[in-house]
């Protein structure tokens, strides 16, 4: 059996919903589901792989004839739905990079590791990153002042539970349409459900508005999972203090991450075919993922090695 007939074939099982496949001029609308990160990530892999469009991007690369080497990329608008964010297996093996680029991302984006690294913009010869992640949401700068917004959603929440406004944002307009890489991330929203009495659930949405959906999307989610029980943690805290309530707790429910742009590039499908394909066709779930049981001790081992190697550059 080919290639393609054993994915197919390994589609029907899966909780992957597209809309607007395969017609002209339309971007694809996907939905991929699944209980853990890591099925929920391959489901919207295959997906994108199997019903996203063709499409050229601004990176393709040319000969000295103008013809393109590359070949298209596949890309769509993506919606995946992860119904437990820390639900096991968590982690899959078949992302580019191991377990010690993810535990260096998480604290990049969690911890504000790299910080450190963004220029000064006040100087035109540094040459440094124009932002990360965690600096435009802990320490988003407008008007000459400078706002925590994953605190202030936090104080949103604490106070009023049912609130609709608790979001953060990274776009900052007056320099963002003009910059060398702007931020994919667009956008965090947070609400909290009742389960019981004093027992809530933190529900997020994500918004990116490109995304390398091979490369970093997963990095990306767990990151954000592990910013979502931050924030989670963090509502629980305040809300005891402000409410004069000990026992209310705040668990995670679920994350929902939309891309406006999904895409793999054409010059990475071999390698998806190669590390990704072959594994969700010859391996078992389990074969092909890790729990986070498991990681976290590659996790431990590694991170003062990480921290040390960002102390020195």
């Amino acid at each position: 059996m080919e290639l393609k007939e054993l994915v197919e074939k390994n589609l029907a099982e899966r909780k992957i919903l597209t809309e607007l496949s395969g017609k002209p001029g339309q971007i694809p609308v996907i939905s991929a589901i699944g209980r853990s990160l890591a099925e929920a990530w391959e489901n919207s892999m295959l997906g994108l792989y199997y019903f996203g469009a063709e499409l050229r991007t601004e990176y393709d690369r040319r000969d000295q004839n103008g013809n393109f080497i590359d070949l298209p990329s596949r890309d769509c608008s993506m919606r995946m739905i992860i119904i437990d964010p820390l639900g096991e297996p968590m982690v899959h093996r078949a992302f580019p990079g191991g377990l010690e680029d993810l535990e260096e991302y998480r604290l990049e984006v969690v911890e504000g590791i790299k910080d450190g690294w963004i220029r000064n913009p006040n100087d035109p010869l540094d040459k440094r990153w124009e932002y990360t992640y965690h600096e435009r949401l802990f320490s988003y700068k407008a008007n000459g002042k400078i706002f925590d917004q994953i605190d202030q959603v936090a104080e949103q929440l604490a106070k009023v539970p049912h609130t609709r406004r608790a979001q953060a944002i990274t776009w900052q307009v007056w320099q963002d349409t003009r910059i060398e890489h702007p931020p994919c991330l667009q956008s965090l929203w947070f609400r909290l459900l009742p389960v019981k009495k004093s027992d809530y659930l933190l529900n997020m949405n994500v918004r990116f508005r490109s995304r390398d959906a091979y490369d970093a999307a997963f990095m990306n989610c767990f990151a954000l999972i592990f910013l979502m029980k931050k924030v989670a943690e963090l509502i629980q805290e305040k809300a005891r203090i402000i409410q004069k309530n000990p026992k209310f707790k705040v668990g995670l429910g679920r994350y929902v991450d939309e891309s406006d742009s999904y895409h793999i590039y054409g010059h990475r499908l071999e390698d998806f075919r190669n590390r990704f394909l072959r594994q969700v066709l010859n391996r078992s779930f389990e074969e092909r993922t890790w729990t986070l049981e498991f990681a976290r001790a590659v996790f431990d081992e590694a991170r003062p090695k990480i921290l040390e190697k960002i102390k020195n550059q």
